[in-house]
């Protein structure tokens, strides 16, 4: 499925001209995502690449996010994936509240394209069997940081006031469970 993010109305940014998402389940119940966005990679704050490891802090600079909420519960999770092939997942009781690291069954595989013009990510995620195995409400987002200069937030959808990915109103797209595809 092919999605397009939208920038939020408080961060306009000029240097990129769309950000898209595909996703489909894969095997074992493995997430896999591409993050496509139109902008000359030299535009960009892009951390430099490193051996994949959990970090945190991700969003500070140019990253892809994920939020997964089980459809009519108050907890959810969140993952960052880094250009430079870092990461970071997290799970929340409430809304910001009762932050902790979620552990995952492997670390995330990250690629890193780039070209002129374009610069795309995919990563391959495998989730825990209680978040893999439930339909849940998604928001997938972007933080991009311009070389230089301001940082833009792009979500499906952006509730009002200031950008916030953790906002129950972001959580806009319904992803079936991977046991039921």
């Amino acid at each position: 499925m092919r999605l397009n993010l939208r920038c939020h109305p408080l961060t306009p940014v000029s240097v990129v001209q769309d950000i898209s998402l595909t996703y489909e389940w894969r095997a074992h119940g493995s997430l896999w995502m591409r993050y496509d966005a139109e902008v000359p990679p030299r535009d960009l704050e892009l951390p430099e690449p490193t051996d994949p490891k959990r970090a945190d802090q991700l969003w500070e600079t140019t990253c892809f996010e994920l939020f997964l909420q089980e459809v009519g519960a108050n907890r959810y999770c969140e993952f960052n994936f880094s250009p430079s092939r870092c990461w970071a997942a997290y799970q929340f009781s409430a809304y910001r509240d009762g932050m902790r690291n979620l552990q995952l069954p492997k670390s995330p595989d990250i690629i890193l394209e780039s070209s002129d013009s374009h610069v795309a990510m995919e990563v391959t995620l495998g989730l825990p069997d209680i978040w893999g195995n439930a339909a849940l409400n998604a928001s997938f987002s972007a933080v991009v940081a311009e070389h230089g200069g301001p940082k833009s937030y792009w979500a499906l959808s952006h509730p009002p006031g200031k950008p916030d990915f953790h906002h129950k109103d972001c959580f806009t797209h319904q992803l079936k469970a991977a046991g039921n595809l």
